[in-house]
């Protein structure tokens, strides 16, 4: 694996990397870029295609990055050693960690995801930071959701801030990525429960079933959810807000929906119907 060490970041190949950090460069290649340690095995874990590892020139490395770049190795990965300036200029610097991956975007489409029974389904409506999508992803993975939808999204998720923000669970989780008409026609179609979360929701979040097939569907704090996620057939669900602001981050909404349904799913018969209380309509 040995190989001359690039300490200039006019080097093509380390410029086409760093170029990954446009969403124009990642959407006309398919690939992304993935840094650090936990984050780039976590990819390799999932079975994620790495054409290329950029790795500090360490004389002696951590044993647990060594283990991974022969694990990139064996799977086909090019290793490519840099200095420490160049990987700082790939990645986050000291955040590193000594790794930056390139990578083949996994599939987003919804034809990819396979549904186990019952499943728990997160849509994320026009949220736009990275950081926020990654750590929805992290809960997701927390509570075994089956998978994270992005309607009408508004960044890629396979951004590399997200995978950084997602410490990497963005490769635990099945994702896809569609249109919101799309995302519901979908849903409709596999028998799934829509529940949406809404400054004026019908029902408080603590009264709410979130039994059986079912997907919680978010918007961003700035412009919540478009009419796609109203009428007919979607349930509607708020957090009270005893304060003078009138919603919460939507990963911390995400988590509260997330881990009340992990919960009732835990102690409930899987399918169960909604209790009287938790039925719209049925006093609060």
């Amino acid at each position: 694996m040995t190989t001359p060490v690039l300490t200039s970041t006019r080097n093509p190949r380390v410029r086409a990397a760093a170029d990954l950090r446009t969403r124009r460069a990642r959407d006309e290649t398919g690939l992304s870029l993935v840094d650090g340690l936990r984050e780039v095995s976590r990819a390799l874990d999932a079975g994620t295609v790495v054409r290329d590892l950029f790795v500090c020139d360490d004389p002696d490395p951590d044993p647990d990055v060594a283990a991974v770049i022969e694990r990139a190795h064996a799977v086909g990965a090019e290793v490519v050693t840099v200095d420490h300036r160049v990987l700082g200029h790939l990645g986050y610097g000291e955040r590193s960690e000594g790794l930056v991956a390139v990578i083949e975007t996994p599939d987003i489409s919804l034809e990819g995801i396979v549904l186990p029974p019952d499943p728990l389904i997160v849509v994320l409506e026009g949220v736009e930071k990275p950081g926020n999508i990654g750590a929805v992803l992290r809960t997701a993975d927390a509570v075994g959701a089956a998978c994270v939808v992005a309607a009408d999204a508004r960044t890629d998720i396979f951004n590399p801030n997200t995978v950084r923000a997602s410490l990497g669970t963005v490769f635990s989780v099945p994702v896809a990525a569609a249109g919101s008409d799309m995302v519901r026609a979908w849903l409709r179609e596999h028998g799934i429960r829509i529940v949406s979360a809404r400054v004026d929701g019908a029902l408080a979040w603590s009264v709410a079933s979130f039994a059986g097939p079912l997907a919680i569907v978010l918007g961003s704090e700035a412009n919540g959810l478009t009419p796609a996620w109203s009428g007919d057939g979607i349930e509607t669900v708020h957090l009270p807000m005893l304060g003078v602001a009138d919603s919460l981050n939507v990963s911390t909404t995400a988590a509260v929906l997330l881990f009340e349904a992990r919960r009732q799913r835990t102690h409930a018969p899987e399918g169960a119907e909604p209790s009287d209380a938790a039925r719209p309509g049925s006093a609060r």
